[in-house]
């Protein structure tokens, strides 16, 4: 029994290997493979799931060798592995599986050579992740193709940006669509790659218990937020994204599809698309005329966050950015036109620079029809369940119970909490861990299709449109804390208030 096999024994029975690959990450010297790609695929290969069978293969315009790219790979594991994962005998062994390859895909005279690299081994799957821009996306499966690295059954693996709007969308996934079929495109949204998330479908279609209530009748409204303390200033796509295009369109979007569909009839990846597709068509169309009623849009000024004083975004942007009316904060709230969720309303909130770091979905149930508690110290409060997405996954039900002690009835709130780490007892992989792998296993229940992606477009590019048609700037809010006061009024005025975390 070698190493890797002792470890996934005395790991864990549940760890199953995967068949052997090669996996080309073009854009191998970018900071998505350093911060996200080499860290998941080491955890993996720590725990048991390949082996030195696989090959990582970088492609990049970066004038590398294979040490250097090994290197890099050690030191990418040293800055973002946590320290008891970094064993140096498995980190040389995992590194020996690196390669790499020059290659500039926009000139085909710099068209680096895979071929040495590849093998031609049906067992062998073959995978090519664009970690690039999505403007190369049609010249590198050109390139694919043209050098004759295609087979059909290889995999691509495409990252966000997805277009700016339906149009370039539509462009950038017909570029690719003419070299790879649909059932070999990968498109990642490494939030469905998140335990809690997923964790979101067990608790409602492996429990009988919520199924009954999970609908108009039962639920009065439901919360995604999505908050982050860091800013947005330095970062050159967010200009030309914002809150909009970079957290609703996709992350957000996909949150509310596995909160609002119907139960699929398995777990089949294009059973369960079917069934956030149906969402994605149901949204109530969110015209020019209503933009102002149910949308706020923000950006942040200078403030403080944890004590330390940080700029505004605007002194965050270079010298030709200044005066941007890029969002940076985005509330909205969505109905769904369907049996289920009609006039249940979803309300988004998502920023840079907000108070705390959390992601948290929130089913508020109704009040109870009646109460027999008229005497009763504290009045009952509508049982809600609150979905931890990060970064302290688990998941808490609130309920009301009677205050322990003499002296008649008193109604206090408590959670049932299921912390993740608390019950578990283990690490919790990354999302990109689980995601990487499934494209190996050819698994696409956690990956976009592209009808779901296009179908999100068509809901979200007209709010886009009103808002560059208007004059009005985005609201100021000041760093550390939840946002414009426009936004507390959107949902206000429904006589509803934004979740807090409970203590």
């Amino acid at each position: 029994m070698n190493y890797i096999e002792r470890r996934t024994k005395s790991v864990s029975s549940r760890i199953i290997p995967v068949q052997p690959f090669d996996y080309v990450v073009f854009g191998a010297t970018g900071d998505l493979t350093k911060r996200k790609l080499i860290p998941a695929l080491y955890h993996r290969f720590y725990d048991g799931q390949f082996d030195e069978h696989s090959r990582i293969i970088g492609v990049s315009r970066t004038k590398w060798t294979d040490a250097d790219f090994q290197k890099a790979a050690r030191d990418d594991i040293a800055q973002f592995v946590e320290k008891e994962y970094q064993d140096e005998k498995v980190i040389d062994r995992f590194v020996s599986t690196f390669s790499y390859v020059v290659n500039d895909v926009t000139d085909e005279a710099k068209w680096g050579d895979l071929g040495g690299k590849l093998r031609d081994d049906p067992k062998v799957v073959r995978a090519f992740y664009l970690a690039i821009a999505p403007d190369l996306f049609g010249p590198t499966c050109e390139y694919i193709k043209k050098k004759g690295y295609y087979r059909r059954d290889a995999r691509v693996v495409i990252e966000k940006p997805l277009g700016h709007d339906l149009a370039s969308s539509i462009a950038i996934n017909d570029e690719v669509s003419r070299i790879f079929e649909e059932d070999q495109v990968y498109r990642i949204d490494h939030y469905l790659g998140k335990e809690t998330v997923q964790n979101l479908l067990a608790l409602r279609f492996a429990n009988i218990l919520f199924e009954p209530v999970w609908n108009s009748t039962h639920i009065d409204h439901v919360q995604i937020s999505v908050a982050e303390t860091v800013g947005a200033g330095t970062r050159g796509y967010y200009d030309e994204s914002g809150a909009l295009r970079d957290m609703v369109q996709n992350h957000m979007a996909q949150l509310l599809c596995l909160v609002a569909m119907e139960p699929p009839a398995s777990d089949g990846a294009n059973a369960l698309r079917d069934e956030k597709l149906k969402v994605l068509r149901s949204l109530q169309p969110i015209t020019a005329a209503d933009v102002g009623k149910v949308t706020v849009r923000g950006q942040y000024r200078a403030g403080s966050i944890d004590g330390q004083s940080v700029p505004s975004y605007q002194d965050e942007l270079p010298e030709d950015k200044k005066g941007s009316k890029t969002e940076t904060f985005v509330a909205l709230k969505a109905e769904i036109g369907n049996w289920r969720w009609a006039g249940v309303p979803f309300y988004f909130r998502t920023g840079k620079r907000l108070a705390t770091r959390a992601s948290e979905i929130v089913i508020q149930f109704r009040d109870i029809p009646h109460s027999m508690f008229d005497h009763a110290e504290g009045a009952p409060r509508p049982n809600r369940l609150i979905i931890n997405i990060q970064p302290d996954e688990g998941v808490k039900m609130f309920l009301m119970i009677k205050d322990p002690g003499p002296g008649g009835m008193r109604l206090r709130e408590a959670p049932l909490d299921l912390s993740f780490a608390a019950t578990f007892h283990e690490r919790t992989p990354e999302a990109y861990e689980r995601l990487l792998l499934d494209v190996i296993r050819g698994q696409q229940t956690l990956f976009m299709r592209r009808d779901e992606l296009e179908a999100a477009w068509r809901w979200i590019d007209p709010i886009r449109n009103a808002w560059d048609a208007s004059s009005d700037a985005p609201q100021a809010y000041a760093a550390g804390t939840w946002g414009p006061s426009g936004a507390v009024a959107l949902i206000e005025r429904d006589g509803r208030t934004w979740h807090e975390d409970d203590n």
